[in-house]
């Protein structure tokens, strides 16, 4: 009885695992360690961050208002709405901006046609698929500069290679890039050659994505090649497609190697974009307040027109 009564009555030892994981006074610490290291490892690209992008966006939006030399730079004068009211009066600016929507207006859906056509190309089960998206990617990988070099040598009036072809088909020499009407044209056709093969892999990526069973359904449906790329390609290619769009547009807007390699921004400012008058603004004529201006209105464009496509895009 007395045996069983100490029993009974005995204080029951506390769970040892218990005791650890509520009594532990480390744990607390561990986590509080574990974020300390977390921001430490992220506060190098956050310092880049903010340095090459965050503070550079800030400073233009504040040198837009002020009248600001860069051979003066201790002249800051603040001048208010002066330099965004000098632009809706601007020339250079008005035939900047209409450069720029027509360049885009044309780039976008035509290199996304291209695009869209090369991967459904190299898609096919082939033994030489895979040379051909070597071959069709292999202009993105090379620099602008050189590609733009390497297209005036093609576009020369005199000896250039298109104009030899052109010649034995009896088409007389066309002055590409030394004409206002075809100096913009012959850029396009540039661009497109040389950047379709970046949005070919996104398409490509896309189409490895669309399941068998769907065209095996459409074939034991009647259905023929245009009708399984309308039924079947396409709605399963929609966001890979809006994607696309969304991003050709924002590379669009920043058109700027080919007319400053290739002509400069003529003849007679017909390749003259807003990026590149940004450029000219800024570097050339040192007028760091005007250039803040435009480039704050060139964020807002390119932010609104991707905001824009993206509502009406990207639906579920």
């Amino acid at each position: 009885m007395e045996a069983a009564k100490k029993e009974r009555f005995e204080p029951q030892s506390p769970n040892p695992i218990k005791m650890v994981k509520r009594n532990n006074p480390n744990r607390m610490t561990y986590k509080r360690q574990k974020k300390v290291l977390g921001i430490l490892f992220s506060l190098p690209a956050l310092v880049l961050l903010f340095t090459f992008l965050i503070l550079p966006v800030i400073l233009a939006f504040i040198y837009s208002f002020m009248d600001y030399a860069m051979l003066r730079p201790g002249e800051k004068t603040f001048i208010g709405l002066d330099n965004y009211q000098r632009l809706l009066t601007d020339g250079n600016f008005l035939n900047a901006l209409k450069n720029t929507m027509y360049f885009t207006a044309v780039v976008v859906p035509l290199q996304s046609l291209v695009a869209l056509g090369l991967a459904l190309l190299v898609n096919k089960k082939v033994k030489l698929a895979s040379l051909g998206r070597v071959f069709f990617f292999s202009p993105v990988v090379t620099s602008m500069v050189v590609v733009a070099i390497l297209w005036t040598f093609l576009y020369n009036v005199e000896n250039g290679l298109i104009n030899s072809v052109l010649n034995l088909f009896g088409i007389p020499n066309q002055p590409f890039l030394l004409s206002p009407n075809q100096a913009m044209n012959s850029i396009i056709f540039m661009s497109i050659w040389q950047a379709a093969g970046f949005q070919m892999i996104i398409f490509l990526a896309g189409l490895k994505e669309v399941p068998e069973e769907l065209y095996e359904a459409a074939e034991i449906d009647g259905a023929n090649a245009w009708r399984k790329f309308l039924n079947v390609t396409l709605p399963a290619l929609k966001h890979v497609t809006a994607f696309v769009l969304i991003i050709t547009t924002i590379q669009a807007f920043r058109l700027f190697v080919q007319p400053f390699v290739m002509t400069n921004g003529g003849p007679s400012g017909s390749t003259k974009t807003l990026v590149y008058m940004l450029y000219e603004e800024g570097f050339q004529f040192r007028d760091v307040g005007y250039s803040s201006a435009i480039s704050v209105v060139f964020f807002i464009i390119v932010l609104s027109v991707s905001l824009i496509m993206k509502k009406i895009l990207v639906k579920e």
